[in-house]
């Protein structure tokens, strides 16, 4: 891990949550385009699976999601 991640990495603890949330985000999708695998966040899972139960949204378009999850 280069100097500069570490120095940042231990000022994280002292951010708002919302803050390390956007890192925390960002990374995942630098983590998605090294290994072409998106892992989605709870709260993705989630909204797929209320959006399924509540009709909002048809099974083609949960699995189109999924599918989108998998490419990044």
């Amino acid at each position: 891990m280069s100097p500069a991640i570490k120095e940042l990495l231990q000022h994280v603890a002292s951010w708002p949550q919302e803050d390390q949330d956007e890192l925390a985000e960002v990374a995942r999708d630098i983590e998605a385009r090294r290994t072409g695998v998106y892992r989605a966040t709870p709260a993705e899972l989630k909204a797929l699976d209320e959006a399924d139960r509540s009709g909002i949204a048809t099974e083609q378009d949960v699995e189109a999601a999924f599918r989108s999850f998998r490419r990044r």
